[in-house]
Order: structure tokens, then C-alpha cells, then sequence
């Protein structure tokens, strides 16, 4: 089943999201120009403070495009 690394990437991501087992984190990506993934992180971080929530930019990385795509984690229980 050849493709582009990106195909590639993408089918090993859908696989392992398959697999992930309830680790008791909720996650929500996001892909934004630059100054509004600021602003969404920041408001998430607001919204649910890392002292109660573990909340944190868990990974993200800069597009070919200038946007940024990234994903904010949250503890689930502190809700």
C-alpha cells in the first residue's frame, strides 16, 4: 500500500488512536493561524487550570501552510 509520508503518518495515527486505550484524559486538536492558536491555548489553559485539570499543550507542530496544529489535554475526573 504505497504513499507520500504524510499517507503514511496518517494511517499509523488512525491506528494508534484504534489502540489508545482510556488513559482518563479528555484531548482536543485544533488546527489555527499562529496568533489564534495562542489565544485558544491560553483560554483553554483558563478554562481548565493545569493545578486541577494536568491541563497541557500536549503536542503540536508548525504546517507547511504557517498554521499550527496542535492538541490540548485535560484530566476527564476533574469535571
Amino acid at each position: 500500500m504505497p504513499g507520500s509520508p504524510r499517507d503514511l503518518a496518517e494511517r499509523m495515527a488512525a491506528r494508534q488512536q484504534r489502540r489508545a486505550i482510556d488513559d482518563g484524559y479528555v484531548r482536543e486538536s485544533f488546527t489555527q493561524p499562529r496568533e489564534n492558536a495562542r489565544k485558544t491555548a491560553r483560554a483553554f489553559l483558563d478554562r481548565f487550570p493545569k493545578q486541577a485539570y494536568m491541563s497541557e499543550v500536549e503536542r503540536w507542530r508548525e504546517l507547511p501552510d504557517g498554521d499550527i496544529e496542535f492538541t490540548m489535554r485535560r484530566l476527564r475526573t476533574a469535571d
